[in-house]
């Protein structure tokens, strides 16, 4: 049960894009969920996206028309964002699920600026 390692976070204004990924130790196509959370300053963590095994994919209110959950054909789960806002500001991770096991990285932090 190898964590899986996040990337991509930085500094940007408000109104920039990035791009978050989210690289496993196996086949990105051996999970039945993945998804990213983030968690803000003084905040809850919250649900952000999610995909199902099959591609299917769904967004919270607050990121749906700005954010994009994809994968590759490796071992990688992306997330790219745009139209960043400063209430975006979090610690950005994702997870991984299969069978009866879920993983999750250390995350990686985005912070937008105004």
């Amino acid at each position: 049960q190898v964590q899986p390692v996040e990337s991509g976070g930085g500094l940007v204004q408000a109104g920039g894009s990035l791009r978050l990924s989210c690289t496993a130790s196996r086949s990105i196509f051996s999970f039945k969920a993945m998804a990213w959370y983030r968690q803000g300053p003084g905040k809850q963590r919250e649900w952000v996206a999610r995909m199902a095994a099959s591609g299917a994919t769904d967004y919270a209110d607050s990121v749906k028309g700005r954010f994009t959950i994809s994968r590759d054909t490796k071992n990688t789960l992306y997330l790219q964002m745009n139209n960043l806002k400063t209430e975006d500001t979090a610690v950005y991770s994702c997870s991984l699920a299969w069978g009866s096991v879920t993983v999750s990285g250390q995350g990686t932090q985005v912070t937008v600026s105004s």
